[in-house]
């Protein structure tokens, strides 16, 4: 039967989560902020940025000490996500995908002498890391994949292409998924950790997007690449539902990610309304202009609650898949619209470069479509709501 009861829940941040948020905040806006726009024109990622990151301990987030981690939790991580966000958002996407995606599935899944290998580095902030399931005809459709891996004695020998890859040309380790039986469909799907080290792995061509340009995405090429047998994660065959696991934490991350692109957009829109004059007063005080932001306000708010939801959940042990997936649903859609009025709000302005909005609105739209498109966390939402009233 579906469980309809709920515990008792603190909103208050703890003492040293309000530090962490200040320390990301700070770091944003001192960091980030002047850079944006010409980081963004020039696709540019900012490498010796990422190693300030990884220095405040942000690039080894959900990973312990003894890792090199700083041994956070995901409520933690929400929370620097955000404030990333706020201030420049494709910055914060990386950081999400190296956390959420590559160096999270290293620690959950891998040997422990995998584990010690890569994880420190990755969590110091010394290479960054990607992780590559999306290939051209292997979207929301993992089934599709068609990059391989062939046992060769002590190797696999692997060959198959990557795209849409976060960090395909600046990170250095990558978690790949790749097909070692093909008669047992996803159940043939085996991960592997790939670094660039390895002769025939490489990024090729890098995509020119419409926003979040400064976060660098590119395609990876597999060449009869030569995996040692050690660098399987798990098992055969496994790489798949590991896969799954995975997306389902990186989805708090990105809702995360959608919450701090939203407040930022929404920080801008009323800034500007009270300074912009339009019929003999600021634009803040017309009725059509605060009804906006109330809308605004009101749906920053519900997607942060359902976000930190999801990230309470996963902390304390319990299932957060659905919770995860309505987060990153609603959050993912907020950003986009929240975004849409900021630009709205300023007018002509918030059609130009130089105002933010313009920025966080272009930023906004691949929240909805990467980790798992809209419809993809509909038909997610709707098979566990179904698990869960099925008797």
């Amino acid at each position: 039967m579906f469980d309809t009861t709920t515990q008792a829940l603190d909103f208050k941040l703890s003492d040293d989560q309000q530090s962490i948020r200040d320390l990301a905040r700070d770091f944003a806006e001192t960091e980030l902020k002047p850079h944006r726009l010409e980081w963004d024109e020039a696709q540019h990622f900012p490498m010796e940025t990422a190693q300030k990151i990884g220095e405040l301990g942000f690039l080894g987030i959900l990973i312990p000490t003894e890792l090199s981690g700083a041994g956070l939790g995901a409520t933690e991580g929400a929370i620097i996500i955000e404030e990333i966000a706020r201030v420049d958002p494709a910055i914060a996407l990386s950081v999400a995908a190296h956390n959420g995606l590559c160096s999270s599935h290293i620690f959950r899944f891998a040997s422990e002498g995998i584990r010690a290998k890569y994880v420190p580095p990755l969590a110091r902030g010394e290479v960054l890391g990607a992780w590559g399931l999306t290939e051209p005809s292997a979207g929301s459709d993992a089934g599709g994949t068609r990059t391989t891996a062939t046992r060769d004695g002590n190797y696999y020998i692997v060959n198959g292409s990557k795209n849409f890859i976060t960090n395909g040309t600046v990170g250095d380790t990558t978690v790949i998924m790749a097909v070692t039986d093909k008669s047992l469909g996803a159940r043939g799907i085996s991960a592997f950790v790939l670094d660039k080290s390895m002769p025939g792995f490489y990024a090729s061509k890098k995509e020119n997007k419409l926003g979040m340009r400064c976060s660098d995405t590119s395609s990876l090429v597999m060449e009869n690449v030569r995996v040692p047998k050690e660098h399987l994660i798990g098992e055969e065959g496994e790489g798949f539902v590991q896969a799954l696991q995975i997306l389902d934490g990186g989805r708090i991350s990105i809702a995360a990610l959608a919450v701090g692109t939203a407040q930022g957009a929404f920080e801008a829109a009323i800034q500007y309304a009270q300074v912009r004059e339009q019929f003999g007063k600021p634009i803040a005080l017309q009725q059509a202009t605060q009804f906006k932001l109330a809308q605004m306000a009101m749906k920053i708010e519900a997607a942060r609650l359902l976000t930190m939801k999801a990230a309470w959940l996963r902390d304390n042990g319990e299932p957060f898949g659905k919770a995860a997936s309505i987060a990153k649903l609603f959050a993912s859609e907020t950003s986009v619209q929240v975004s849409e009025e900021a630009v709205q709000i300023h007018g002509g302005y918030g059609y130009i470069k130089e105002y933010p909005v313009e920025k966080f609105w272009r930023d906004s739209k691949l929240l909805t479509i990467g980790e798992g498109t809209s419809e993809v966390q509909r038909m997610v939402i709707a098979r566990k709501m179904m698990e869960e009233y099925s008797a």
